[in-house]
């Protein structure tokens, strides 16, 4: 038998082909096409695979395919190790299901409110959850959450959440399911804690690599010896010699971020912190100004950074070395996505390097050493970002949507031509859309003075 390269080869429920359709998903990657057969069939599965390799399509399209939408019962739970990530395997999810009528899918996550999340439960059961293990253990506590009837079990980015210390919620939550169901572990690495806890809760699983080869031949690696006084401009250096449209920079320590964003701001580069004590709005705001280009430059802790899917993403920087090859892997595998080319740019300091080499050893991997380009620390030599984010207060609780947002800033006499507009992103009571900087004045103008929809909201630039 050939091995299926469309989707149209497998036997699929034909209401997924509509969702594939408007994705623009024709041919399979590798991770589809190696465990999608096998899922159909009701397997379960053990997949190594980075970020970016299509395993969210793939378990979407499983578990879409088992779904019976005429029992208003959950059959289906996703757990991912943060909100940013649910949130995106729903969006994915949701897109996939477009030809499936009257399906309810439900992020269950922590970082907001709970009442609403109760309020949807209680109207009638979802078909299917996305949501993380603290937030799902909660409910399952409260008794509005029914496991019973779940035929299949997702493990997305299991490495991640072992690593954040979710082990004892997953064992709860995976005990309350039915022992005859299909369970699909997905995970960047393969350490010794996720065998462990694999043999304990599948059946038979097949196992799937998608070869790091593949990802390491789409970047560039390259490590720099550092004096620890000299970092800022190292960092300075490397940015401005490879001009990256979008950078990651990943601090070992969450005070690090902070000094090391106040550092390139200094420079003129649009930087922003995110680490674990930000508040959730902001953390929101954070992701929404790198994702739509207003923020050239994201520094960031490993927690806080976990989950977070950029497309084409330059450049990453370990301003540190990590601790563990499995966190240098995650870190990297941000970019150089879908056959892309990235950079990873790894800064040592002579007290960094017995871990440099260790990390190496354990990836197979030879460091050619090279000395960083020091940067001139002067205020306003680097770029800013291309765009500005204005936000709006109103979203889809006010009935808003993106284009009534285009119309309100290119509709009429001097409206600005649409291409000055980027990214639109609407929450339930707040929106955000990115502007060109050099129209950036002229549209928070217009839309201060003029209404949306007929009514007049506050608006300001972040």
């Amino acid at each position: 038998m050939t091995e299926a390269r469309e989707f149209t080869d497998l036997p699929l429920n034909p209401a997924l082909f509509q969702g594939l359709d408007s994705l623009g998903h024709v041919q399979m990657t590798p991770i589809q096409a190696q465990g999608l057969p096998a899922l159909i069939e009701g397997r379960d599965l053990i997949a190594q695979a980075p970020t970016g390799s299509g395993k969210t399509a793939a378990f979407g399209l499983a578990l879409l395919h088992r779904l019976d939408v005429a029992k208003i019962r959950l059959q289906a739970l996703v757990l991912c190790p943060t909100r940013e990530l649910a949130d995106q395997v729903s969006k994915h999810i949701r897109k996939l299901a477009s030809g499936i009528p009257n399906l309810k899918l439900t992020t269950l996550t922590g970082g907001v409110a709970l009442a609403p999340q109760l309020a949807s439960l209680g109207q009638h059961a979802p078909h299917v959850v996305v949501g993380t293990p603290g937030r799902v253990q909660e409910l399952l506590r409260k008794r509005v959450l029914d496991l019973r009837d779940v035929h299949v079990l997702v493990l997305d980015e299991a490495d991640r959440m072992l690593d954040m210390g979710f082990e004892e919620q997953i064992r709860e939550i995976v005990g309350k399911t039915p022992k005859q169901r299909q369970t699909m572990l997905f995970s960047a690495t393969y350490p010794d804690s996720i065998r462990a806890i694999s043999s304990n809760i599948m059946r038979d699983p097949l196992e799937v690599t998608v070869e790091g080869a593949e990802r390491q031949s789409t970047i560039d690696q390259r490590f720099f010896d550092v004096d620890p006084a000299q970092k800022p401009a190292a960092l300075a250096g490397l940015l401005m010699e490879y001009q990256p449209e979008s950078t990651v920079v990943f601090c070992n320590m969450r005070r690090d971020t902070e000094e090391v964003v106040s550092s390139l701001a200094h420079l003129g580069y649009s930087a922003l912190a995110l680490h674990g004590d930000m508040e959730q709005r902001d953390r929101d705001e954070v992701l929404v100004r790198f994702a739509n280009r207003s923020c050239n430059v994201l520094v960031a802790s490993d927690v806080a950074a976990r989950g977070l899917d950029i497309d084409d993403l330059g450049a990453v920087v370990n301003y540190d070395v990590p601790n563990d090859a499995d966190t240098y892997v995650h870190r990297i595998g941000r970019t150089g996505r879908a056959g892309r080319s990235g950079i990873a740019l790894t800064l040592c300091t002579p007290r960094e390097l017995p871990r440099s080499t260790q990390l190496a050893q354990e990836l197979g991997i030879s460091i050619r050493w090279e000395r960083p380009t020091l940067a001139a620390l002067r205020p306003r030599s680097a770029p800013p970002a291309t765009t500005v984010t204005l936000r709006i207060d109103a979203g889809r609780g006010d009935k808003l949507r993106p284009g009534d947002i285009v119309g309100a800033i290119t509709g009429d006499a001097g409206g600005l031509p649409a291409d000055a507009i980027g990214k639109i992103d609407v929450f339930a009571t707040r929106s955000y859309v990115a502007i060109k900087r050099n129209h950036a004045e002229k549209a928070l103008a217009r839309l201060q003075a003029g209404k949306i929809k007929g009514r007049k909201f506050r608006v300001r630039r972040i």
